[in-house]
């Protein structure tokens, strides 16, 4: 055996006892095997100064730190392991819950599919069979079709699905018949007027012929009374709120007519979309650079708009400490009044960290909005998969 192969093999023996070789490099003591703090800084934290936020983009590539021999590469065991949701305040109508461990993308494609891709019902069909108020015919449906509905939409077809046909599966039908009487004052209508049809349509259509011994046909063809249905038996379709103001009647005036609502998203109109709004921030990190003592410390706690600062006795004095982050808006006004300001406070952002707030208008709880998001981009991420493979 020659001498070159002999030294092939005692490599080869020193790899087998080290483990591979990569795992042989990495645990030299001289090769770092986290990045060295100013860069975790860089790539975990917008930093915030008097003139502009500063690293607000994402490091993505993988070999990003391989010099410093750090992997960058995105890991399911590790997203796993990071990611959490915190649910912060629930109530009927608004929800607010953090989400951590994620991208800024994924963050940003809930709010979108909140906003614009999870189904309500709305009034899309307005059929007036009087109208004598001020209000304008159009200007009243358009008020009717941002009326919130209180029905689960899960439990309807999209219209299209039917065709021309519009069933109990598929429409919610509600009647308004208001009238002002003559020497009467002036009376609000409000959506409490809005009465559910659960046997569909009362108005016989336009081109239908009269036939004697038989029934008129009227704008909907239901099978069925709605109210007989198991999921309708304890949870009648209403709407969310009732003193939403639709018209004012004068003596005389009168407003008589049907209005249909369809499933649909806010995509295609935005009367379709089940949040008033959903938003997200940055969870705000405080962190104060050098001990703020006495007079520059109350000067410090009355910079703030929002209260973020508290004062401490330290026995021989008092201290400035950060009391309440996350209620911090990044107005700047604690680092405004020189540099010196600037190196006692450090404003930042926590990049994978998202406090998300939901505002539903009602048509389904905030924690449902929220599930079914998630159904939605998972529904995407399989198409894809399924067109790729």
């Amino acid at each position: 055996m020659s001498e070159g192969d002999e030294s092939m093999s005692e490599r080869e023996e020193q790899e087998q006892r080290n483990g591979s070789g990569l795992d042989y490099i990495m645990s030299l003591e001289s090769v770092p095997s986290r990045l060295p703090p100013h860069l975790e800084l860089f790539k975990t934290r917008v930093l915030c100064t008097n003139d502009a936020p500063l690293h607000t983009d994402t490091i993505q590539y993988s070999g990003a730190y391989a010099i410093l021999g750090v992997d960058n590469s995105v890991r399911l065991d590790n997203f796993c392991e990071n990611f959490k949701v915190e649910v912060k305040r629930l109530t009927h109508s608004d929800m607010e819950f953090d989400m951590i461990g994620i991208d800024p993308a994924i963050a940003n494609a809930f709010r979108r599919i909140l906003i614009a891709e999870v189904p309500t019902m709305a009034i899309e069909r307005v059929y007036i069979a009087n109208n004598t108020s001020v209000v304008q015919d159009e200007v009243l449906s358009h008020r009717l079709g941002l009326v919130p509905i209180r029905a689960d939409p899960r439990l309807f077809e999209y219209p299209e699905n039917a065709g021309d046909d519009k069933n109990e599966k598929n429409t919610i039908v509600f009647k308004l018949h208001v009238r002002c009487q003559v020497g009467q004052p002036r009376i609000t209508v409000k959506s409490d007027k809005l009465k559910w049809l659960p046997n569909g349509s009362e108005l016989p259509c336009e081109d239908a012929k009269p036939n004697a011994g038989s029934k008129p046909k009227t704008f909907t063809s239901f099978t069925c009374s709605q109210d007989s249905l198991p999921e309708f038996s304890s949870n009648p379709p209403g709407l969310t709120y009732s003193d939403i103001i639709l018209a004012k009647l004068g003596p005389g005036q009168e407003i008589e007519l049907e209005a249909h609502a369809v499933k649909g998203i806010g995509k295609t109109h935005a009367k379709w979309s089940p949040v008033a709004t959903a938003w997200y921030r940055m969870l705000p990190e405080v962190v104060l650079l050098e001990d703020v003592e006495d007079e520059l410390a109350e000067e410090l706690k009355n910079k703030c708009p929002v209260n973020v600062f508290d004062i401490e006795d330290i026995g021989k004095g008092r201290r400035a400490k950060v009391a309440r982050p996350r209620d911090c808006t990044l107005c700047r006004e604690c680092i405004r009044g020189g540099k010196e300001w600037e190196d006692r406070v450090s404003l930042r952002r926590v990049k994978d960290h998202f406090i998300f707030t939901i505002e539903s208008t009602g048509a389904l709880p905030p924690e449902v909005l929220f599930t079914e998001a998630v159904k939605i981009l998972e529904d995407k991420c399989e198409r894809v998969i399924t067109e790729l493979s």
